[in-house]
C-alpha cells in the first residue's frame, strides 16, 4: 500500500482540478504514438497513422486520449487503492488487448511533457515527485495482471 502525504494528495487534487482533459488527452497520447511508433499497432483500428500530422489530426486518437486521462481520475479518487480500482482495466488491457505493459509508463511519461508544458512554472520538483510518484502507482497497477 502506498502512504500519500495531504501535500501529495493536494498536488495530485490540483493537477487535475485544472487539467483541460481535451486538450492533454489527444496531445499526450498523440506524442506517444509519434515518439514511440510501435505502440501504434494498438490502434490499428484507426485509420491513417502514417505521420504526426494524422495522428494529431485523428479524432479517434483524440477521443481514445480523453478517455485515458478520465480514466485517471479513478485513480486520484482511490488513491488509498488504485491497484484495486485498476484491476477491471489490468485484465482488459492485457487478456483482451494484448498491450505491452511498459506501454503504461511510455504513455505517463507522455503525459508528464504535456502536463509540465501546460503548467509551465508551476510544474516544480515538488509537483513533479508528487505526479511521477501517482502515475508510477497506476503504472504498477495496469501492470498487476501480468505479473
Amino acid at each position: 500500500m502506498v502512504e500519500w502525504t495531504e501535500e501529495e494528495r493536494s498536488i495530485i487534487n490540483g493537477i487535475f482540478a485544472n487539467m483541460n482533459y481535451e486538450d492533454i488527452g489527444p496531445k499526450a497520447l498523440s506524442r506517444c504514438l509519434i515518439v514511440y511508433p510501435w505502440t501504434q499497432r494498438y490502434f490499428s483500428s484507426f485509420g491513417n497513422l502514417y505521420s504526426p500530422e494524422t495522428i494529431k489530426a485523428n479524432p479517434q486518437i483524440a477521443a481514445q486520449g480523453i478517455t485515458v486521462v478520465h480514466g485517471l481520475d479513478r485513480a486520484m479518487k482511490n488513491m488509498d487503492n488504485i491497484k484495486a480500482a485498476y484491476t477491471d482495466l489490468s485484465i482488459l488491457h492485457s487478456e483482451k488487448h494484448h498491450v505491452d505493459p511498459d506501454n503504461f509508463r511510455l504513455l505517463g511519461d507522455c503525459l508528464t511533457i504535456v502536463i509540465a508544458a501546460k503548467m509551465g512554472r508551476n510544474f516544480t520538483p515538488d509537483v513533479h515527485a508528487a505526479w511521477q510518484k501517482f502515475l508510477n502507482v497506476v503504472v504498477s497497477a495496469l501492470g498487476r495482471q501480468y505479473h
